[in-house]
């Protein structure tokens, strides 16, 4: 009796410190993203120390109490700034939603190209670029195309879902024949434009922080704020989900309302941060299963954790893309597909080992 209590301590003791263990983790991510964002906004074509980049920071907000020189106004507050924090926002935005894709499609490769979201937004900037057609009027032509075009997409996944013989996979072979689809009309579109409008719509794919400014991130900071706190709030129930539709089902779950409203809330997401920066891809790839790798499957804290880390890796590359061959600016996109690639192979070789 004493050893089946002593036991059942051991095994209570041994779960408490599996959960602090996955905390302290998530909680570590924050100051590594704030010491990166200091970093990153302080390197550069012209190098600023650390300390001047928080003084004029602060200053900002409260006038007259610290001082640094005049030039880092406009270098920090207009140009690098609003970089860093768009860098943030997609970075969080993409990670959170690939991490939830990945169990609500039950697919490790799940990601915002899976289901033609990426390549659908890139068909909606290329059709404003190179024909000048769009729903939207001035500076926000291109934007617009690309957000519409990205919801259509995921509106066309999400049609599907509601049919009763739906499946997880058939979304999946769904988006992939999206992406084909649209990626040929983009295709189509660049044989016949001219070569300036075409050059800039397949700079558009590459995805790209520079054009990042204060308008732009009012647009999108309230729909990544709101999307990743409904996320969170629906880990638990993707935990359950976790366990197959049925189980879900026979413990309280409705199934369907779960994987229609959180693949909306990535669709909103991602459309609103790649309509400014032109698709990125593989952070929300990869984050997700780094931070897998260090705590497990337990999506209350996988999701936020993977939003943290995806941060870290677009404002790592976007510094990296900065600062490589500085004065010149790699796209971002470009950086994160050297960082993902072998990365992802390395996951690919260890699950297909561990298989075996």
């Amino acid at each position: 009796m004493c050893s089946d209590i002593k036991r059942a301590e051991h095994l209570k003791q041994a779960y408490v410190n599996y959960k602090n263990k996955k905390r302290i983790i998530l909680t570590a991510l924050i100051p590594v993203a704030l010491a990166l964002i200091l970093s990153s906004i302080a390197v550069g074509s012209a190098d600023i120390a650390v300390t001047d980049v928080y003084a004029t920071i602060w200053r900002k907000f409260f006038p007259g109490t610290t001082s640094a020189p005049s030039y880092t106004d406009i270098i920090i507050c207009k140009l690098r700034l609003p970089r860093v924090m768009m860098g943030l926002l997609s970075g969080i935005a993409l990670g959170c939603s690939g991490a939830v894709m990945q169990v609500v499609l039950r697919n490790p490769l799940a990601d915002p190209y899976i289901l033609g979201i990426s390549s659908a937004a890139g068909f909606g900037a290329a059709l404003a670029i190179i024909s000048g057609v769009g729903l939207l009027p001035g500076p926000f032509l291109v934007v617009g195309n690309a957000f519409f075009f990205s919801l259509l997409s995921s509106g066309i996944i999400l049609a599907l879902s509601g049919r009763k013989d739906a499946s997880p996979q058939m979304m999946v072979l769904t988006g992939l024949a999206l992406l084909f689809f649209f990626q040929a009309m983009t295709t189509i579109l660049q044989y016949f434009g001219d070569s300036d409008a075409v050059k800039a719509a397949i700079f558009w794919t590459v995805g790209d922080l520079g054009k990042s400014d204060w308008q732009k991130l009012a647009i999108s900071s309230p729909l990544v704020a709101a999307g990743t706190v409904y996320l969170c709030w629906k880990s638990r129930d993707l935990n359950i989900l976790n366990a197959g539709d049925v189980t879900a089902k026979s413990l309280g779950v409705n199934v369907a309302e779960t994987r229609v409203s959180t693949l909306i809330v990535c669709a909103l997401m991602v459309a609103g941060i790649i309509s400014f920066t032109g698709t990125i891809g593989f952070v929300g790839l990869v984050a997700p299963h780094l931070v897998r790798m260090l705590i497990g499957s337990d999506n209350v804290i996988l999701v936020p954790a993977s939003g943290l880390l995806g941060a870290v890796l677009l404002i790592m590359s976007d510094t990296i893309a900065r600062t490589i061959l500085s004065p010149i600016v790699l796209p971002v996109g470009s950086v994160t597909a050297f960082l993902g690639v072998p990365l992802f192979v390395y996951l690919i070789i260890k699950k297909s080992g561990s298989m075996t």
